[in-house]
């Protein structure tokens, strides 16, 4: 069994850009396995109204070679489309991820639903070892708000962490001799922690994901589910940098 200390990353890339985001212990990930269109799909969804069609700009470097950017008409309608909460144009984009988390942060991802599709790894069928997190800091409970949690840790962190790894362990433990003895895995699982990781591919649209990180960015969100979040943004960011940053910037209507 492993188990994570903390949320902090690192990344692997393909080029220049980030395109697998791990979390420290190296077991949770996210990763962007592929993607259709970009910042021109959105600008072109509109523009189809009026029968028209944009291109990209051709932009001579200094090497000789070119370069194909998006126009300033076209980053000018996409901040429009965003500002006046025309956005249907920005559910034409579509981005796949494989993502690696914990049961506890998966269950407060998957509520996130309309134009979201998903198959994760089921423990009806799989029976290989599980991989736990156990946080390396465990926080305070605030009694001002029902949830979330302060920054500073517990008063008996140290001792706290050792039982909550100790209870994983257990749990974890006796599965595998629930599996042992012949009890089917679809109901051995039930005795397996909420800090469990599962895995799942997840496709959803530019639009999908904006309304999910101008959510799970906010700062009354969960930390775990903040750094997820942030991986899937630095992402779709990298794709879609005028949509992207003209959602978050103007796009609080996607949460209506």
């Amino acid at each position: 069994m492993d188990m994570q200390s903390s949320f902090s990353a690192t990344s692997t890339t393909t080029g220049n850009q980030p395109r697998k985001f791990f979390l420290e212990d190296g077991i949770g990930f996210v990763e962007l396995l592929e993607w259709f269109g970009s910042d021109l799909t959105v600008a072109n969804a509109a523009r189809v109204s009026m029968h028209k069609e944009s291109a990209f700009e051709c932009e001579p470097q200094s090497d000789g070679s070119i370069n194909h950017v998006l126009s300033e008409r076209d980053k000018q309608l996409i901040t429009y489309l965003a500002r006046n909460r025309h956005v249907t144009p920005f559910f034409h984009p579509q981005l796949r991820f494989r993502i690696k988390m914990p049961i506890f942060v998966v269950r407060e991802w998957y509520r996130h639903t309309i134009g979201f599709a998903r198959n994760e790894v089921s423990r009806r069928y799989v029976t290989e070892a599980p991989q736990c997190f156990v946080s390396s800091v465990v926080r305070q409970r605030d009694k001002n708000i029902k949830q979330g949690s302060k920054d500073a840790a517990v008063d008996n962190n140290e001792i706290v962490v050792a039982q909550m790894r100790a209870f994983t362990e257990q749990a974890c433990a006796l599965y595998n001799q629930l599996l042992e003895q012949g009890v089917c895995p679809e109901q051995a699982r039930m005795i397996l922690p909420q800090s469990m990781y599962t895995e799942f591919i997840e496709t959803a649209s530019l639009a999908g994901y904006a309304r999910l990180a101008i959510l799970r960015l906010d700062g009354a969100a969960q930390r775990e589910i903040r750094t997820y979040a942030s991986f899937v943004a630095q992402c779709t960011e990298q794709i879609f940098p005028v949509s992207w940053k003209a959602m978050l910037d103007t796009g609080t209507h996607l949460l209506l």
